[in-house]
C-alpha cells in the first residue's frame, strides 16, 4: 500500500511541476488511461501527452488532492484542478484559444499502481462545468 501512496504523491508532484520527463517515467508502458470525451489511451507517450495538453492550456495549472483512499494497488483521489486558461488547449474538436478565465474544476482520479508506475488511470470531471467556467458554453440557469 505504501508503494501506491508514494507513486500517487510523485504523480501529483510531477503534474504540478509540469515535469514531462517525470510524468513519462511514472506512466507504465502498458497504461490503460480513460478520461471524459471518449479518451482511451494505452501507452506512456499518449497518457503523458494528454496531461501535457492540459498543462499547456493552463501554464499555471495545479492539482490539489482533497481526499484520498488507498487500498492495495488502488488510489482514489478527489481532486481540484485550478489555473488560468492562458495557453492553447488541444481538444477533440481542435485547439481552444486562451479564454484567460480561471478554472476551478473538481474531479476524481482512480489510479492502479504497479511496480511504482501508474498502470491504470480513470479520470472523471464535469465537462459541462469546465466549458461553462471558460465561457465556451452558457452558464447553467440558477433555479
Amino acid at each position: 500500500m505504501a508503494e501506491a501512496k508514494d507513486t500517487a504523491v510523485k504523480f501529483v508532484a510531477a503534474f504540478n511541476a509540469h515535469d514531462e520527463r517525470a510524468l513519462l517515467s511514472l506512466h507504465a508502458a502498458h497504461i490503460k488511461f480513460e478520461a471524459p470525451g471518449g479518451v482511451h489511451l494505452n501507452n506512456t507517450t499518449d497518457a503523458t501527452a494528454y496531461a501535457m495538453r492540459w498543462l499547456k492550456g493552463f501554464p499555471n495549472g495545479r492539482m490539489t488532492v482533497r481526499n484520498e483512499i488507498v487500498s492495495g494497488p488502488w488510489v482514489i483521489q478527489e481532486i481540484t484542478m485550478e489555473g488560468i486558461h492562458s495557453g492553447p488547449l488541444e481538444g477533440p474538436m481542435g485547439i481552444v484559444a486562451p479564454t484567460h478565465k480561471k478554472l476551478v474544476g473538481k474531479g476524481v482520479q482512480i489510479l492502479r499502481i504497479e511496480n511504482g508506475q501508474v498502470a491504470e488511470a480513470h479520470v472523471y470531471y464535469d465537462q459541462f462545468d469546465f466549458l461553462s467556467q471558460l465561457g465556451l458554453i452558457p452558464a447553467p440557469a440558477v433555479v
